[in-house]
């Protein structure tokens, strides 16, 4: 090993024999080597395998991720990627621990309920590897600050579970030019692609819009932890191959895994390009940015009297045929919550508000988080439902016109 005199004033070393000799260093501080060694002996058992080794493991350390949603996807695969020792680690999460949670989001514990979920994964990632740095977005990712948190990162993590927010990631992804790992899960059913990713195809070149029917979340249609496990795990692997790039390593771009964990059925689906995509076919300057918060408690609220007085405003009963029969607000329109969660989306108007109402309001607000997930920025809930609008008495406005559906 090369030596050089240190950088400041020599401490003289004094032997047994009385000489003395100028204290030396090798290049390389002492700190540093220490550091190397530990972090070899940390991976040694991915460093060891030909398709990584010290230059691969470089380039992990190197690398930064970013993962929005701290969830049954995010969980799995923030594991496995702090394990790895990608060296630089975002979590964006605006949520808090749930009980409900416990069963499929296993970086969680017991007494970090009603922690924010990015600070509480932080928390247990950095006691994981402290090596790495991880930085917790305690906040909802939106096209405000979308562009800001992707520009630190070299690859995106979708964790999401719901069409706006996916669709959202993928045109900053590709506004910005940053692969995304996507993946999806619902009951026993998963599945993982790599979009924006090596002259691959984007998210919207596989979905244009989101589809017309109501395509229910976990907390609707249920879903086992494994599933949600092995698919985020999945997205980690997904991940580490594109960091590394060894010739071997083939992401998901241009593919859909999909995996059906009844009888562990699997396919590989091929993704073309889409030359007419609404999103990666445009010039980058050119892509803009929407999202519709699908967080629940922030649907815009409206009580019977600023209802009454919104004239142009189309109004909507989500309660069931005899509820509607028994009595409904004049110049409503009936579309039935149950019919909503059976998928059937009605086309609606885009240039005016829309306020639902129900008996009470807490299905009108479960109907405005159903079209809010289809892309309608406009929908409102009227807070105490119809029996509110019954006990209030202040005279409604007169519509100037009936609207349609």
């Amino acid at each position: 090993m090369d030596l050089v005199p240190i950088p400041y004033a020599p401490l003289p070393i004094k032997l047994r024999d009385n000489r003395q000799y100028v204290n030396y260093l090798p290049k390389q501080p002492i700190i540093s080597i220490m550091q190397d060694m530990n972090k070899k002996q940390r991976y040694e058992r991915q460093i060891v395998l030909p398709e990584i080794g010290q230059k691969g493991q470089k380039k992990i350390s190197n690398a930064s991720v970013l993962c929005i949603g701290a969830g049954g996807l995010g969980c799995p695969a923030l594991l496995y990627l702090v394990a790895a020792g990608v060296g630089h680690v975002g979590i964006v999460d605006f949520d808090t621990v749930d009980e409900t949670n416990l069963q499929r989001q296993v970086l969680f514990t017991v007494d970090q309920i009603g922690q924010n979920k990015a600070v509480a994964a932080k928390e247990r990632l950095n006691a994981l590897n402290s090596e790495i740095k991880i930085q917790a977005y305690a906040e909802e990712l939106n096209d405000k600050n979308a562009e800001d948190l992707f520009r630190q990162y070299d690859i995106i993590i979708d964790g999401t579970d719901n069409f706006s927010a996916k669709f959202l990631i993928n045109d900053v992804a590709v506004k910005i030019g940053k692969p995304f790992v996507y993946a999806s899960i619902l009951g026993f059913d998963g599945q993982v692609a790599v979009f924006n990713y090596d002259g691959g195809p984007c998210y919207r070149c596989l979905f244009p819009e989101a589809p017309k029917t109501y395509v229910p979340n976990c907390a609707e249609a249920g879903v086992i932890g494994a599933v949600a496990g092995m698919i985020g795990t999945a997205q980690a692997m997904e991940a580490l191959k594109i960091i590394v790039g060894h010739d071997s390593f083939q992401p998901l771009a241009g593919k859909l895994w999909t995996i059906d964990m009844h009888s562990m059925e699997n396919k590989l689906l091929s993704l073309p390009k889409n030359l007419d995509c609404p999103t990666c076919s445009q010039a980058k300057d050119k892509i803009t940015l929407q999202y519709s918060s699908s967080v629940c408690g922030v649907i815009p609220e409206v009580t019977p009297e600023q209802a009454k007085k919104n004239e142009g405003a189309l109004i909507i009963d989500v309660r069931e045929t005899e509820e509607w029969g028994a009595g409904h607000i004049h110049d409503a329109k009936h579309i039935a919550l149950s019919t909503l969660m059976q998928g059937t989306i009605p086309d609606l108007p885009t240039d005016c508000e829309i306020i639902l109402y129900c008996q009470k309001g807490k299905r009108g607000e479960h109907a405005a988080q159903i079209l809010k997930t289809q892309g309608y920025l406009n929908v409102n809930n009227m807070v105490g439902g119809y029996e509110a609008w019954l006990s209030d008495h202040s005279p409604p406005v007169e519509k100037k016109t009936s609207r349609n559906i």
